[in-house]
């Protein structure tokens, strides 16, 4: 009879998430987590095996949950302009909210670990591929509705907004985010339907 384990896993698995999200991978100890999540290292490596698997782990976890939410507020039916807009401010409003500084779980793993870590370089580009193809859909779709000029490439427009995107999840980490986002944002949408 397999004993059972003492703590929820999905449950550990976000107390992490938010644990290495806010400290980065060099600055979380295995101490750390086992004093935040207030299990045994013993479980700990059981569960999830080394500290780096624990971080692969999580980055993916928050990696799907994000670009599933990504994906679902792009391919809504309607325009799409209107939509990449709606991703644009979202991501200011979510900078300038609560997530703050903390940032984005996958630009801070690309900021701390690429090139270096293979493994975690694997989530962050699936990641981004999935943002571009999300963006590319609605681009299409805009295109189709005749939202944007007829020489605009759909592909195309998606990685600059892709780049921008993760420019802003950068640059919300200074202490003047709030002026700089939003004029990026603009800019951004003027190349969009002016391209």
């Amino acid at each position: 009879m397999s004993r059972v384990k003492e703590f929820d896993v999905g449950e550990a698995c976000d107390a992490a998430l938010a644990l290495f999200r806010r400290q980065g991978y060099e600055a979380t100890s295995v101490s750390d987590l086992v004093t935040h999540l207030g299990v045994a290292k013993a479980s700990l490596y059981a569960t999830f095996g080394t500290k780096h698997d624990f971080y692969v782990t999580a980055l993916k976890r928050y990696a799907e949950q994000t670009d599933a939410r990504v994906m679902a507020e792009l391919s809504r039916p309607g325009p799409g302009v209107p939509a990449v807009r709606g991703l644009l401010d979202g991501y200011v409003a979510d900078i300038l909210g609560e997530a703050g500084p903390i940032g984005c779980f996958v630009v801070n793993a690309a900021i701390e670990l690429l090139p270096r870590d293979p493994e975690v370089a694997r989530v962050v580009e699936r990641s981004w591929d999935t943002l571009e193809v999300a963006l590319t859909m609605a681009l299409e779709r805009a295109k189709a509705q005749s939202e944007l000029p007829g020489g605009s490439d759909p592909a195309t427009l998606a990685r600059f907004l892709l780049t921008v995107l993760q420019g802003l999840r950068v640059l919300g980490k200074g202490t003047d985010a709030a002026s700089r986002l939003k004029a990026a944002v603009s800019q951004a949408m003027r190349v969009l339907i002016q391209e």
